[in-house]
């Protein structure tokens, strides 16, 4: 009988100590209740979220917004290329070009070149008169 309550009170002290060691969401899931949610201990600073891509502003002053893969100058051959294919006169082409370029709306980001272009008349295969868009 005694090694009975001996054992008993050992195994009291070895669950009460394991209960001690595990967290408030461990006793409680131990018991078969629910978690409780996660507290948030920080400021909120650095897990702000932003309203839009800081990428890509929202408009465009002169032109459209666009997503480019490439943006370089006529001289590029790529670009001297698609222009005398589309029959552009390549003295008309001055500034940038975005080539494959898709227009940017809403809170669309660009990973590759954000520019602001004024001829995209060529269903993004190049889009002319294009300016860096800086954040």
């Amino acid at each position: 009988m005694k090694f009975t309550s001996s054992l008993a009170v050992v195994a009291a002290v070895v669950v009460s100590v394991d209960a001690a060691a595990m967290g408030p969401n461990a006793q409680r899931m131990a018991q078969g209740l629910p978690p409780l949610p996660p507290r948030n201990l920080g400021t909120g600073v650095f897990g702000a979220k932003r309203t839009a891509p800081s990428s890509s502003p929202s408009t465009c002053s002169a032109g459209h917004l666009q997503c480019c893969d490439t943006v370089t100058t006529s001289s590029n051959s790529e670009a001297s290329t698609i222009i005398e294919l589309l029959g552009i006169p390549a003295e008309d082409v001055t500034g940038l070009l975005g080539l494959t370029c898709s227009t940017l709306t809403g809170n669309k980001s660009c990973r590759k070149s954000t520019v602001c272009c004024e001829d995209n008349d060529y269903n993004g295969i190049i889009s002319l008169g294009c300016t860096t868009v800086t954040s």
